[in-house]
């Protein structure tokens, strides 16, 4: 029996072709995984399965939904099947959501709007569907808001929305992409848990095979519009015909060579560092509470060495970062960069600051869109006492972006102009512009292709070599730490709780919570591939 049917769908937006001929089945208890980079197609035909599809959209083909033709159906029958027959979950929870309605409103809104049951009915499904993604109605009331919740934990509220009438599809549009090892297990754990006891069928789009490897049934690999191979997960991944999945294999697992740091000096010293936030109270009287997100951290980074720091949402890295970068001041110990103190008695230490540089998750949001790529990568050079000025700018500029796989005549491009992983070679430029002492990373690589990702983590390789980098690399992803540091800390619950060489520690790890994360990851099997 077949639960959804596409067949030589295609699908164009103001003449400009975007899938071509594409063809994928899902039975009833099966689960299916949509893979490629972006721009292959794969949330356009998850978009032409719900028919959400923008303006100037033109389907031909059939999708069948049941034995029911589901393309160029009216609006009225669409949204009598969205919710009730099939069902989505969004990438970004945060936005897929509400902010100013609880999530038992929002569980709660599918249900009354297609008049399954009546209000009292609708809470009570609300709480059972709640409490089956995992969120125990006496632990998260249906009265929480969305920013009260953890990130793993909205999307657990977004999976409830779609399942509240228990579809018989259910599309996962990338819904672990910007989630942590451990939360990002329980939710594909979930997932699959769903599939089987609901008896549904499940569209899975990923760019990342490591994720579906031992989650999927079937797994079609697309690019530029079209299926370029197909077949059964653990028969595709062992005998891979199309040489874009054989890249794709080869760039999850992708390994860099890190030149060996050459020296010993101390650059950022972290000395018994403690950071409280103060809590609401909770009744007039009451002494407000004091929430310790980062609990007596000590560490040495030396000039030349590349640490990473790993741990799940909450652990404290974010609060930690930004008392490195002199962003917040800590109540107790103290931080040096080069001897000397990130902050003077309460106010940041300037000089100090200048020296270190940061390249964020979200280069085009860390962008003024408005701005030329050479003004962009140049705004540090205010830093600068005597910044260059005239050709000596102009070859610093130059340089700088032939350094990071860009040209000279890109410093007169806007960055809408670029590819994502153009976007993060211009942040790495335009934090190696003026040469800082230190460079943090903050999950730099997390929100990129698996071949984007290889690119910028062999570019990261390459200015190792030239630059003689020294950086902080933040990252939840384990693969990408592990070959990109030589040294990694372990957080948990705003401590450090093992730190060693990387190597060592993933091969051997001590702890408990570096053995779970460890063990969550994602990982594709060792393959003879033919």
């Amino acid at each position: 029996m077949t639960l959804l049917q596409v067949k030589d769908l295609t699908l164009g937006i103001h003449g400009t072709n975007i899938l071509s001929h594409i063809n994928l089945s899902i039975a009833p208890g099966e689960i299916v995984a949509v893979t490629g980079e972006s721009g292959s197609g794969k949330s356009m035909t998850a978009l032409a399965v719900m028919q959400l599809l923008p303006n100037g959209a033109r389907a031909e083909g059939s999708i069948l939904l049941d034995g029911q033709e589901v393309l160029n159906r009216p609006e009225p029958e669409m949204c009598q099947l969205r919710g009730s027959s099939i069902g989505m979950v969004f990438q970004e929870p945060m936005t897929a959501l509400n902010p100013v309605k609880t999530i038992g409103d929002q569980v709660m809104e599918t249900i009354l709007i297609h008049k399954a049951m009546p209000p009292a009915g609708a809470r009570e499904r609300a709480k059972e569907v709640l409490n089956r993604v995992g969120l125990p109605p006496d632990k998260f009331p249906l009265s929480r808001y969305p920013h009260e919740l953890s990130g793993g934990q909205r999307q657990r509220v977004v999976i409830a929305m779609a399942i509240a009438l228990r579809p018989r599809l259910l599309i996962a549009d990338e819904p672990t992409t910007a989630l942590d090892v451990t939360t990002q297990a329980q939710i594909l754990d979930l997932l699959k848990g769903l599939v089987k006891e609901y008896d549904m069928g499940l569209l899975m789009i990923t760019h990342d095979l490591a994720v579906v490897a031992d989650l999927a049934d079937q797994i079609v690999v697309m690019r530029q519009g079209k299926v370029v191979e197909t077949g059964a997960t653990g028969h595709l991944l062992e005998h891979m015909q199309h040489p874009y999945t054989r890249m794709l294999f080869d760039a999850s697992g992708h390994k860099v060579t890190l030149p060996e740091p050459v020296s010993s000096t101390p650059l950022l010293e972290v000395t018994d560092v403690v950071r409280e936030y103060r809590l609401p109270r909770h009744h007039l009287f009451a002494a407000p509470a004091q929430q310790r997100a980062v609990d007596h951290v000590s560490f040495t980074l030396n000039k030349g060495e590349r640490l990473g720091l790993v741990g799940e949402s909450g652990c404290g890295k974010s609060t930690l970062t930004r008392a490195i970068l002199g962003l917040e001041q800590v109540q107790q110990g103290q931080i040096l960069l080069d001897g000397q103190p990130v902050f003077a008695g309460h106010k940041p230490n300037l000089a100090v600051r200048r020296k270190m540089q940061v390249v964020f998750q979200d280069p085009y949001g860390s962008f003024n869109p408005r701005h030329r790529v050479a003004r962009l990568i140049t705004e540090p050079l205010h830093l600068l006492d005597h910044p260059p000025a005239g050709s000596e700018r102009q070859d610093r500029i130059a340089e700088i972006l032939t350094a990071v796989g860009l040209g000279p005549d890109d410093a007169n491009k806007y960055v809408h102009e670029f590819s994502g992983g153009q976007r993060q070679r211009i942040a790495i430029a335009r934090a190696l512009i003026i040469r800082p002492a230190l460079i943090v990373f903050d999950e730099a690589v997390s929100a990129l292709d698996v071949s984007v990702r290889a690119q910028i983590l062999d570019l990261l390789a390459e200015l190792c070599a030239a630059y003689d980098l020294t950086y902080l690399f933040i990252s939840h992803d384990l693969s990408v730490v592990r070959t990109i540091t030589t040294r990694v800390m372990v957080m948990r619950a705003g401590k450090i709780v093992e730190q060693g060489e990387t190597e060592s520690v993933f091969a051997d790890p001590q702890h408990g919570y570096t053995q779970k994360l460890i063990a969550a990851a994602p990982r594709l099997p060792e393959l003879s591939i033919t």
